[in-house]
């Protein structure tokens, strides 16, 4: 009888404490994609208010999001949070070229067009993701995943044609940052195939080269003296400051939800992210928005949904 009732208690205490686990854990989770939602949101929000209001140059910006992180990425490998793992530089030099040229340029598109427009033309990232690794890989999509993409380039279409503030360096800022940021996705994925690495080592040694690339285009075409002996105000510091901290925590927080999840409940993430930054873009911003735009928003939306369902 004694026993039983010891197995019994057992089996309860474990039971409670694997429930109490679960509950930690899915927790955890919340404030991860909370975290992660709040400051991709953030870093799109403060960005383009510090070009468009301030005029900070977008170069110089990226540098410092660069430094930034490589700084915050050194504090965290000190905290024992990941590992360096040593790999050769030469390897890491098209990736880092891959990695100023995706956000400088998709900053540059940003910068000159609505947040609407610019978080649009992003989703383009997954057709042309399809069209390299078909192209320079040999690898096959599903005729579902190809059904998909197709609301996708409509939508994203239907938004371009109708942006009422639609300019033509706009929109070729707009293709380029799809372009480059669909090379940049690929080569990161077989990078890490490659050399073994996690996307926290990675990030410790693209940040640091990207920064020294950078440099002297900074140099030599962007103020940057002007900046040096601006008179900046606290209102004007404050989102430099905070931009380039919530640069390092976006990249953080991607590791953290796709560490402890998927990278199904990170796009799942990204689909409310899209809906979110599009209306934070139209209240903040009074960027303006068509009926036919807002159509084409919601289809482009809505393929990828589909494509995030046909993918689990």
């Amino acid at each position: 009888m004694l026993t039983t009732v010891i197995a019994t208690s057992g089996f309860l205490a474990r039971k409670y404490v694997d429930k109490d686990e679960k509950s930690k854990k899915k927790i955890k989770t919340g404030l991860a994609v909370l975290l992660n939602i709040s400051v991709s949101i953030a870093i799109i929000l403060t960005n383009k208010w510090l070009y468009t209001v301030v005029g900070f140059p977008n170069m110089t910006l990226t540098l410092m999001h660069f430094m930034t992180t490589f700084i915050c990425l050194h504090v965290c490998q000190a905290f024992g949070v990941f590992s360096v793992k040593k790999v050769p530089m030469t390897s890491m030099i098209p990736l880092a070229l891959c990695f100023c040229g995706f956000v400088v340029v998709t900053n540059l598109s940003l910068e000159n067009n609505s947040v609407g427009t610019y978080q649009v033309a992003k989703v383009m990232t997954t057709p042309c993701v399809l069209l390299i690794q078909y192209y320079c890989y040999g690898k096959f999509a599903s005729k579902a995943t190809i059904l998909t993409v197709i609301p996708i380039i409509i939508g994203v279409v239907l938004c371009f044609i109708y942006d009422i503030k639609f300019n033509l360096i706009g929109t070729v800022y707009a293709i380029m940052g799809v372009v480059v940021t669909s090379f940049y996705q690929v080569l990161v994925g077989e990078k890490q195939k490659e050399l073994q690495l996690n996307s926290m080592q990675l990030l410790y040694y693209q940040a640091p080269m990207s920064a020294v690339i950078l440099i002297l285009p900074v140099a030599t075409c962007e103020p940057v003296l002007e900046l040096a002996y601006r008179s900046w105000t606290f209102m004007e510091l404050v989102p430099v400051v905070c931009s380039c901290l919530i640069a390092f925590t976006v990249n953080f927080s991607i590791y953290w939800i796709i560490g402890s999840t998927s990278a199904l409940t990170y796009n799942m993430a990204g689909h409310l992210k899209f809906c979110l930054t599009v209306a934070a873009g139209f209240f903040l911003f009074q960027d303006p928005m068509s009926a036919n735009q807002l159509f084409g928003l919601i289809l482009t939306l809505a393929g990828v949904v589909a494509y995030s369902h046909v993918r689990s």
